[in-house]
């Protein structure tokens, strides 16, 4: 299927015979490989009489070649298919692959957000990527690292050209209260000592419309009008990545607190934070050097972290 994507990619018209000569296989083979790729990925192929076929919109296949230059050295593993790439990172790790590396996927059957929720992962459209890294000396080293992240990623969206985008406490990021991009670490081994995380990142790339969806939503595509390159987008990731890890080991998520804050869209709003059945309202003063929300409530500032938090503003906010 790939290697007829590949040919199609472009978003242009091509003939049954031209793509049956480059792939080797009769005109009615093209047709019956046209109907698989459409059931198997949700894509739209428009069929012409006398020009041929062509994708309903172009698209940027994932190439590892591409992703070998990454300033920290990781190696990509590119899937085409996988139920999580969290998951397949610390399956990777069991059998045997060193960190740090990096699983990106054209599509996730079995996506994860925070809270369990499914992240929606339609085929060639967005990034699912997920770096493996081994951390040493405790998981006080991860104090703040997910917010350390979306220091990475909005930097990345930025640099594709998105200049509204921005954080939401504690893993999602923003463009007019829709969401363009969520974080998920997972931890496995002794957090006492030497554990590896993975670190999730999903952003919507080039997604237009997707009815399943739950909430506002958008899309770097429909921020800019145009196609983004997810090979480059990738890339970007990867180097600002390496850039605020380096700066989290070196200095702790202190040195970076500010910037988060500079860049946190609810910084001063009220909202309502909800644990489970309870509910807390508050004013947001920031984080704290551990990356919890700092919050004042009744008069008093209270800090709050947890991977079963969520934030909301409050209606007259």
């Amino acid at each position: 299927m790939l290697k007829l994507l590949a040919l199609l990619q472009d978003g242009r018209f091509h003939s049954g015979e031209a793509l049956g000569a480059s792939l080797g296989v009769s005109r009615a083979a093209v047709w019956k490989q046209l109907q698989e790729l459409e059931l198997a990925s949700g894509l739209s192929v428009h069929k012409v009489r006398g020009r041929g076929y062509c994708l309903e919109t172009p698209l940027v296949l994932l190439d590892a070649e591409k992703l070998l230059s990454n300033p920290g050295g990781w190696r990509p593993q590119v899937l085409e298919s996988v139920d999580s790439t969290n998951a397949a990172a610390f399956r990777y790790l069991e059998s045997g692959e060193k960190p740090p590396f990096f699983v990106v996927a054209e599509r996730q059957t079995a996506g994860r957000g925070r809270r369990g929720r499914q992240w929606i992962s339609p085929f060639a459209e967005n990034i699912y990527y997920s770096l493996l890294l081994r951390v040493e000396g405790g998981a006080g080293q991860l104090d703040g690292l997910s917010l350390v992240v979306g220091l990475a990623v909005l930097a990345a969206i930025r640099e594709a050209g998105v200049a509204g985008v921005g954080l939401k406490w504690p893993n999602d990021l923003l463009v007019a209260g829709r969401k363009v991009a969520g974080i998920l670490l997972e931890i496995s081994g002794d957090p006492a000592d030497v554990c590896h995380v993975v670190v999730g990142v999903g952003i919507n790339v080039n997604m237009r419309r997707e009815d399943s969806i739950d909430q506002p939503w958008t899309s770097l595509r429909n921020e800019v009008g145009e196609v983004i390159d997810r090979n480059a987008l990738i890339n970007s990731l990867s180097a600002h990545l390496d850039h605020y890890l380096a700066l989290h080991r070196q200095q702790g998520f202190q040195a970076l607190c500010a910037d988060w804050e500079a860049a946190h869209l609810w910084q001063g709003k009220e909202v309502r934070l909800s644990a489970g059945a309870q509910f807390i309202d508050g004013r947001v003063l920031g984080v704290d050097f551990r990356g919890a929300l700092r919050l004042l409530v009744d008069g008093e500032e209270r800090q709050y972290s947890g991977g079963e938090l969520s934030l909301r503003l409050r209606d007259d906010s």
